[in-house]
């Protein structure tokens, strides 16, 4: 097998182990993680938010950071994520939603998966650089998770309080100061700021990375 080869077989079996752990992470991890919050009181929606943002950290974000070292062309990473689209767009369709994390009324994990995909595949072919596109995947990741866990630890619904952003731009801005610096920093800030606002069938999975991306190809091209 000539190098090329075993450098695609390579980024396959990588790509099938994140599979693999994304789909882990789905099934039956945040499963358990709803079923253990049911059992201690907690409130069907408010398990199920909890579990959606697990699934955002481990599932999204950490598969996300392995990127940039595990493949050199985003086309694995972008087919993994528009299977993941598929898969849970399905269960909408036939109405056999996955409870512990699905609600009938929005399908914004789809969205998470197609935008996870997008945003890293499009810094890649602009740039030649993941890191511009895993940044604002992180902001949606990282960022958004802790927003919806600090207000429902003070609300115990779902809420668009300033205090969720706050807590965003805490994890956002030296996050993204760490990866572009003052650029990622201003991009973080963005991120945070526009999490707080719902733009009719734009949610924030879609805003978040789409904004954040925006401020840093342009101050990239500054």
């Amino acid at each position: 097998m000539d190098i090329l080869g075993e450098r695609l077989a390579l980024e396959a079996t990588y790509a099938l182990l994140l599979f693999l752990w994304v789909i882990v992470v789905v099934r039956v991890i945040s499963r358990l993680l709803y079923q253990e919050l049911r059992r201690k009181g907690k409130p069907h929606n408010v398990a199920v938010y909890y579990a959606r943002k697990f699934i955002h950290v481990m599932a999204g974000g950490l598969v996300a950071l392995l990127v940039p070292y595990l493949f050199e062309t985003p086309l694995l990473p972008l087919t993994l994520a528009l299977v993941l689209a598929l898969a849970t767009y399905l269960p909408h369709r036939t109405g056999s939603l996955m409870y512990w994390f699905q609600v009938p009324e929005n399908m914004f994990e789809v969205h998470f998966c197609i935008m996870w995909g997008l945003t890293i595949t499009a810094a890649w072919l602009l740039l030649n650089d993941y890191w511009y596109g895993v940044l604002p995947v992180l902001f949606m990741a990282f960022g958004d998770a802790v927003t919806g866990i600090v207000r429902n630890a003070v609300y115990g619904r779902r809420t668009k309080a300033w205090v969720g952003n706050a807590a965003m731009a805490v994890v956002c801005v030296p996050l993204g100061w760490s990866v572009a610096g003052l650029a990622g920093a201003l991009s973080g800030v963005v991120a945070s700021f526009i999490e707080h606002f719902e733009l009719g069938p734009l949610d924030d999975n879609i805003t978040i990375p789409l904004s954040s991306l925006l401020v840093l190809l342009a101050l990239r091209s500054l």
